[in-house]
């Protein structure tokens, strides 16, 4: 009985240590590639499937059970559930900060300027650019996009519940844009010479600016505009 209690000890102690390290891999996870749209519990359930966090929790419930099985006194099962419901509310305790950590990384408006780009494409940047930086934004902006002679388009997420094409409905005549398509689908206004439209995806949307003269998102129709432009993860 001595030897079994000293085993199942050990394996608390390694449950323990596997929980801790759990909750690391769990922050890490969330502070690079989290889900910044929800609540801090939607971002816990959603890092529990989408990543490492799961496979961890998984191992943790391995080694608890076989604790449970075999440990020979109440008060050692109990510690083994215990450990169990302490690391996943570990995890959901870290959770904001890891999401607050990812916000960080992202900016608050577009940015196609980029050093050491060469013309014309540079010029191109710096007229989209512009466009933007006149315009009131909405949401976080990671960077993500595409930038050419035919303007620069970059993705954002929102967080909560945000109606994107009202807000932009609403900035961009206090800008001095003039909205000259507006479906529900897209929105697309013009000033000075510069054209810029958004278009919403499930969980942010895509804005682009560039020249009047040039289609948005390189479609050569309006119409064709649709959620087949979101990248994968908006």
């Amino acid at each position: 009985m001595t030897g079994r209690v000293v085993s199942v000890a050990v394996l608390l102690a390694v449950e323990a240590g596997l929980a801790l390290l759990a909750v690391l891999v769990h922050h890490a996870f969330m502070a690079v590639y989290g889900d910044v749209t929800g609540t801090a519990f939607d971002g816990f359930t959603w890092g529990l499937t989408a990543g490492p966090s799961g496979l961890a929790l998984g191992v943790v419930v391995v080694v608890a059970l076989i604790g449970v099985v075999l440990a020979p006194r109440l008060w050692m099962r109990l510690t083994a559930v215990a450990i169990l419901v302490l690391m996943l509310l570990g995890m959901l305790a870290v959770t904001p900060s890891a999401l607050g950590q990812r916000l960080e990384r992202f900016d608050a408006a577009p940015q196609c300027v980029i050093e050491g780009t060469d013309e014309p494409m540079a010029t191109a940047d710096r007229e989209s650019q512009r466009a933007f930086d006149s315009i009131e934004h909405i949401g976080h902006f990671s960077g993500g996009g595409m930038s050419g002679v035919g303007g620069c388009s970059r993705g954002f997420v929102v967080v909560g519940d945000v109606d994107v094409l009202q807000h932009y409905r609403a900035a961009l005549p206090a800008a001095g844009w003039e909205v000259v398509e507006d479906d529900g689908r897209h929105l697309r206004a013009h000033h000075d010479g510069l054209a810029f439209e958004v278009l919403p995806c499930p969980r942010g949307g895509v804005v682009w600016a560039g020249s009047d003269d040039d289609p948005a998102f390189g479609q050569v129709r309006p119409e064709q505009a649709g959620n087949e432009i979101c990248p994968h993860d908006l």
